[in-house]
């Protein structure tokens, strides 16, 4: 995990050219969100996947930073005044609090829009195939788009306190959180030529993990140590957020991640992913995270 961070983290730097003409502060803006730091959770599924599969490390890159372009820009606009209004995070200012609202929304734009060209150079540079790109872009935005991430979003905005199911908060966790996990291990499949039924295994996958990522937060946020973190814990509390422990309880929160992780095993078992151990590994990393 931290071999493919450091490498994406390398790859990141250079991700947008030093040629083109970017005005600075767009530059600096970008750049300072996207080298924050991190789990580089999203691009090591890619990585991962691709190689369960058989695929190339190199040819997964463009799709790992690609994904990490479009969380980065997701978590710029979260912070902002009108959204989630944080002043922190991984440990650092947020985005507008540097560099102003405005530019914070245009970094998000610009980093949102350069994930598709990020994406693009798997085929131009490492020769996978068109129908392949072809698919990883129309799944990028299907799963970051209205139906998927930011349509979580929106619903968490509008049922702020006001939320009186759980089936209404899974919706928000698969949408505005899974779904950009889903789509990494897609990607790293379809890297990989991965057939129908080892897409379906890799989407299931995605999505028990990414949910039970969510929930762990939501633990983590009453529970975790804020020098890890690099944020203030207790703020859902705080902002009476409706999470899965104010559901269900800590100790059935922590129930639920473990379910949620042994379904995300099971679903690439059975030699369906030929190579599942770097897959599995994360798993139950992420059950053991606490930050």
């Amino acid at each position: 995990m931290a071999e493919v961070s450091e490498l994406v983290a390398s790859r990141l730097q250079t991700a947008i050219p030093a040629e083109w003409s970017v005005p600075e502060t767009l530059r600096s803006s970008m750049e300072y969100s996207l080298m924050a730091g991190g789990k580089r959770l999203r691009p090591l599924l890619v990585v991962a996947a691709a190689e369960a599969l058989g695929g190339s490390r190199d040819a997964a890159l463009p799709v790992a930073c690609a994904v990490e372009m479009v969380h980065t820009y997701s978590l710029i606009h979260d912070d902002l005044p009108a959204l989630d209004n944080d002043d922190y995070r991984r440990g650092k200012l947020t985005n507008h609090k540097v560099f102003g609202e405005a530019m914070a929304i245009l970094a998000g734009d610009g980093l949102l829009t350069h994930a598709f060209h990020s994406i693009t150079q798997a085929g131009r540079r490492y020769g996978v195939p068109a129908e392949q790109v072809l698919a990883i872009v129309e799944d990028l935005a299907r799963y970051a788009g209205p139906s998927g991430m930011v349509g979580g979003q929106v619903a968490d905005m509008e049922g702020e306190q006001g939320l009186t199911e759980l089936e209404q908060l899974r919706y928000i966790h698969e949408h505005k959180t899974a779904d950009l996990i889903v789509f990494s291990v897609k990607a790293g499949g379809r890297i990989a030529g991965a057939a129908d039924e080892q897409l379906k295994a890799l989407e299931q996958y995605g999505r028990s993990v990414g949910l039970a990522f969510q929930i762990q937060d939501d633990i983590l946020d009453l529970v975790g140590d804020e020098r890890k973190l690099g944020k203030k814990t207790q703020s859902d509390v705080k902002q009476q957020k409706v999470t899965f422990p104010y559901f269900l309880g800590l100790e059935a929160s922590r129930a639920e991640v473990e379910m949620l992780t042994a379904a995300a095993k099971a679903a690439i078992g059975g030699g369906i992913v030929p190579q599942p151990e770097r897959l599995l590994d994360i798993a139950d990393v992420l059950v053991r995270r606490d930050h």
